[in-house]
């Protein structure tokens, strides 16, 4: 790949990006984040290609990135996203921008009528090119820092050949001459909003062993279920990774033994807190 980037992780290289992207009248946009291992998910990276430079912004760098707002605003410029709707989502959720003339191209080929919508099958159909990804990097930890150079590129990989497929597909929405319901779609994408994860009050039902296990077990189940919800929540942390199913199961099977089943430092830290929630129902008399 001969593409120029930059990575963005000092005011200086945000400065020198804002003055490029301001004036571009293509965007192709692109994220990293952590859906894995949050409660929420964390925006990584955001990576930008104005031909013919691509931006590695680092949202982790503590940067202002408000240069970004009138870009990603504009009604000229056109911004490239390929399944724009998670990438909208977080850009939107943690720096409330707002979004105009986008083109979504996993919309697009939805319209067109193709089924295998992913980046790699668009990028083959339309440019006749095969993506090298690596799964091993796709699943890396972007949230840690410094990035590795491996990291780096794949990150701009992607961006830098959505302004191609867009001039294909735009080409074959016309040819078909959907491109009223393309803008009408991706207006909706545009407009689409990020929500708190929803929580599924009977999902501590699914818990392996839940059904063998005794009334007062199952209600104490409830209650712990509840519970690391909100403190996983509280902590950003991904519920499973915060405490996993089976260590709730066993929790309440063998409440007198939190210090063997916990990790030291949650009982460290929760390990009196999960005594008092733990205390069987009170039994009724008779």
């Amino acid at each position: 790949m001969n593409t120029t980037w930059y990575l963005v992780d000092t005011p200086e290289a945000a400065s020198k990006a804002a003055k490029h992207l301001i004036s571009a009248p293509l965007l192709a946009i692109d994220t990293e984040y952590d859906s894995f291992r949050y409660f929420r998910e964390k925006l990584c990276l955001i990576q930008i290609y104005a031909p013919d430079i691509a931006y590695v912004i680092d949202p982790m760098a503590d940067l202002d990135l408000s240069f970004l707002a009138g870009p990603l605003q504009s009604r000229s410029a056109v911004k490239i996203l390929h399944a724009a709707d998670n990438d909208i989502r977080l850009l939107k959720r943690d720096y409330h921008f707002e979004f105009s003339n986008i083109f979504d191209t996993h919309r697009a080929a939805m319209l067109l009528g193709y089924k295998q919508l992913s980046l790699e099958k668009m990028i083959k159909e339309f440019l006749g090119v095969e993506l090298q990804k690596s799964k091993k990097v796709q699943r890396s930890r972007w949230d840690k820092r410094p990035l590795s150079e491996e990291q780096l590129v794949y990150a701009v990989q992607d961006v830098t050949l959505l302004p191609a497929l867009y001039e294909k597909q735009r080409q074959a929405l016309k040819d078909k001459r959907m491109e009223s319901a393309a803008r009408e779609a991706f207006a909706k994408i545009a407009d689409c909003k990020w929500q708190e994860r929803s929580f599924n009050r009977r999902g501590y039902m699914k818990i392996k062993g839940y059904y063998a296990m005794e009334r007062p077990q199952k209600e104490l189940l409830k209650k712990l279920y509840v519970w690391r919800f909100e403190k996983a929540r509280a902590a950003d942390c991904a519920v499973f990774m915060f405490l996993p199913d089976d260590m709730l199961s066993d929790l309440v099977q063998h409440t007198q033994n939190l210090q063997d089943i916990l990790p030291a430092e949650k009982f460290k830290r929760y390990g009196k807190e999960l005594q008092q929630l733990l205390q069987p129902p009170a039994q009724n008399p008779g």
